[in-house]
């Protein structure tokens, strides 16, 4: 039973991930445009619409944008948003991911793989601020995961002192 739930969680992870790669990287491109898009070609206004300053987008959206409230929320909640599911779902995984740190380190590993093929194949625009706010989203993915570990572990023990007495 416990395999069969590893694979079906397993399952879960590649669906989101495949999701998860539709929206940030061909949010714009269909599915058949998407080899004209590996070429290494050099286009500076590409280059020059990335942002490699940290905090800056999030300052932008924060307080400077002259923009609906909605596209503010879209664009910085939907970045964290985006990311919890793999904060909660890799340590059900994988038990090495069970610490804050290893999912943290992974979500950042995996939202930079995502940031550089943009860069690299100008999917979209590289930016540093999608850097933190997916990793902030794994890391409150993290939370609910491990407040029911917590709840689960805690369980465990009364039953096994009711056992005993």
């Amino acid at each position: 039973m416990k395999i069969i739930f590893k694979m079906a969680l397993l399952l879960v992870l590649c669906l989101y991930l495949a999701i998860l790669s539709k929206l940030i990287l061909f949010k714009y491109i269909s599915l058949s445009e998407i080899i004209n898009h590996f070429n290494f070609t050099y286009d500076e206004y590409h280059w020059r619409s990335n942002n490699f300053v940290p905090l800056k987008t999030i300052y932008f959206y924060l307080f400077l944008a002259d923009i609906n409230l909605n596209i503010r929320i879209v664009n910085l909640a939907g970045n964290i948003i985006g990311f919890a599911p793999f904060g909660f779902i890799l340590p059900l995984v994988a038990k090495k991911f069970q610490r804050f740190s290893a999912v943290t380190v992974a979500t950042f590993f995996l939202s930079l793989t995502f940031e550089l093929l943009q860069l690299v194949f100008e999917f979209g625009s590289f930016d540093v601020d999608d850097l933190i706010l997916n990793t902030i989203g794994g890391m409150l993915g993290y939370i609910p995961f491990k407040l029911g570990y917590l709840l689960i572990k805690s369980k465990k023990r009364m039953m096994d002192k009711q056992k005993y007495t």
